[in-house]
Formats: structure tokens, sequence, C-alpha cells
């Protein structure tokens, strides 16, 4: 069974409106990590102050490959204001898993 790995990155606001989402359809595991970053607007300007990084929370899940198209539908749904900073999201192939606590290899 193929399975992938779905990085979105999204803003920080909008994280626990995708996770819910997610969870609510099925995919309950999900890792989240809180991080800072621009995008191709490099920051943004508010009066005269430049915010060069954001506020971003990063998702991570494996899923399997038939489930790809529903999971980016979902973030994308969730996620989207149609203003810059929205976020990415990035569909990677797994290999491989290993189970820290048992040493067990597979997906």
């Amino acid at each position: 069974m193929a399975m992938k790995m779905i990085k979105a990155i999204v803003r920080a606001d909008a994280a626990d409106d995708v996770a819910d989402a997610l969870a609510e359809a099925g995919f309950a595991s999900l890792t989240k990590i809180n991080a800072f970053g621009r995008g191709k607007q490099k920051g943004i300007t508010v009066g005269s102050v430049h915010y060069d990084e954001l506020p971003r929370t990063i998702l991570l899940m494996v899923v399997d490959e038939k489930d790809v198209d529903e999971v980016l539908k979902l973030v994308h749904c969730k996620a989207y204001t149609g203003n810059f900073g929205d976020g990415k999201i990035f569909v990677v192939g797994v290999e491989n898993a290993v189970t820290v606590r048992t040493g067990a290899t597979g997906l």
C-alpha cells in the first residue's frame, strides 16, 4: 500500500480549523509544529512596521495514497482566505516507518 506524507504550512490562526476538519473526516493522526516564515511576499508591512517572518503552523500527516485528494481539499477549504500567505501543501512519498518504542518497521 503506497503512503504519502502531507506537509501543510498554514496560517497559525487556521491550524485548529484544519486539524478539526481532518479529525472529523477520520484523519486524526497528525503532528502540529509552530513555526515562523515568509513566502513570496517576503513578510508584511503594517503602517511603518515590516514583519519579516510571520507565525505559521506546519501540519504533518501520513495517509494512504487514495486519501491524498480528500486531505488536500479539506486543508485548502479550511486554510483558504484568498490573501497572500494562506500557505503551501507538499505531498511526499513515504518509503518506510520505524516505531520508536518497538523498533517495528513498516507502514
